[in-house]
């Protein structure tokens, strides 16, 4: 029985199938790991959150600062594992979830923190920033508006594209933010689209909470990171040679199609 489709005779375990079919197809068949993968990565971002929270509670940068930092040390790992998680299931690779989460963990738990804090520092600046103007007794301008939205957009496209090269190559942090910026500049639209609907999707989470607080335990970070990288891993996989490395690297993990 499907949870989220319908069942449909047709399994296509001969091929890989494109469009709705694989987003229904990845969707169905790993919705339990990302779930499980979620809750780990939540539980990563609690102290990140505790900070902001009681920062903004106490209307202070000097308690946002080292709530990030030591937040976003805590997170970076944790959101490796969920890139890691997204992007396995992506290219079929159906291994045991706990078993690739711990491997994730142990190999990105260095590289994910600079990323890591860096997000968590924009994230909280943004959310201390908003919390400002909604408790200003001053006008909030279009101008701001469009420099907080825009100042969001572009961070959440380069994230979009770092994360995944963090967790599938080792390189200098330079080079990884160099990919992102000619990746940008090939594929602006996708890249543009993909990010916007992580802001709509946050924006929306925190717009009505706290009803949307009962969602965040079962869909959390995990369906949006989905729906991203499954509208962008043609282009990333095309851009970064991922399942031609792998295959080479790691032919123990290339999926075996036309066998039930």
């Amino acid at each position: 029985m499907g949870i989220f489709f319908p069942d449909e005779p047709d399994h296509f375990p001969d091929r890989r199938p494109t469009g709705l079919k694989r987003y229904q197809q990845v969707l169905e068949r790993d919705w339990k790991r990302f779930f499980l993968v979620d809750l780990l990565t939540l539980a990563t971002l609690i102290p990140f959150a505790a900070g902001v929270i009681l920062s903004i509670a106490t209307s202070s940068v000097l308690v946002l600062i080292p709530g990030c930092i030591i937040g976003g040390s805590i997170a970076g790992p944790g959101m490796a594992c969920m890139y890691d998680c997204i992007l396995r299931s992506l290219r079929d690779n159906t291994d045991d979830w706990w078993f690739n989460y711990k491997k994730a963990f142990r190999q990105n738990l260095g590289a994910s923190m600079l990323p890591g804090i860096l997000m968590c520092l924009f994230i909280g600046f943004l959310a201390f920033a908003c919390a400002l103007l909604w408790w200003s007794n001053l006008p909030i301008t279009g101008g701001t508006v469009a420099i907080l939205l825009f100042s969001a957009l572009i961070v959440t496209m380069v994230f979009t594209i770092w994360w995944p090269q963090i967790v599938l190559f080792s390189q200098k942090p330079g080079l990884q933010l160099k990919n992102c910026l000619l990746f940008m500049i090939q594929y602006f639209w996708k890249t543009l689209g993909a990010a916007a609907l992580q802001l709509i999707w946050w924006a929306v989470m925190a717009l009505f909470m706290p009803w949307t607080a009962f969602v965040v335990p079962f869909l959390g970070v995990w369906y949006i990171l989905y729906v991203s990288l499954f509208l962008l891993y043609d282009k990333l996989d095309y851009a970064f040679k991922i399942e031609e490395q792998i295959a080479r690297s790691f032919p123990e993990q290339v999926p075996v199609y036309g066998e039930e």
